[in-house]
């Protein structure tokens, strides 16, 4: 059998911003494909061993895949809630429960196909320490963050 490793140093990493405009901490994104028509966005996330990113609230549909590592999920209180291994894939639902996430031992990458089927419909909430909403991430957003690096 041939086994295919992932070569994480051949995709072209970004930082993401975070709520103040600054590179958010501990996530870089690459992002592979814009479908303007459905507008779903696919993402190449990877987030830093044993470190956290910031709270943030899905609030579109969503599908993971986990390439490399160990994907962590937190509660808002930084406790461990759940672990997916390398090769694990879920489809997620709109959520208003509040989390973090981030790598295991290593650092972590994930392809989230993230599916607003709308242009200005927030994909995600960043949250600040009291879990108000400090900014929000749309479609159109990415899809210009994609134009400006491609």
């Amino acid at each position: 059998m041939n086994l295919a490793n992932f070569d994480e140093a051949s995709v072209n990493w970004q930082s993401l911003p975070g709520p103040d405009g600054e590179p958010a901490d501990h996530i870089w994104m690459s992002i592979v494909n814009v479908d303007d028509d459905a507008k779903i966005v696919d993402v190449l996330f990877k987030f830093a061993a044993n470190e956290k990113i910031v709270l943030h609230r899905h609030t579109a549909n969503f599908n993971t895949f986990v390439v490399q590592g160990e994907h962590r999920i937190y509660t808002p209180e930084g406790d461990l809630k759940e672990t997916r291994p390398v090769g694990t894939y879920k489809a997620g639902k709109p959520d208003a429960e509040p989390h973090s996430e981030g790598g295991g031992d290593e650092d972590v990458v994930i392809l989230f196909s993230l599916r607003p089927y709308s242009a200005t419909k927030p994909i995600y909430e960043i949250l600040d320490d009291d879990q108000q909403v400090a900014s929000v991430m749309t479609f159109d957003d990415l899809k210009e963050i994609y134009e400006t690096v491609n």
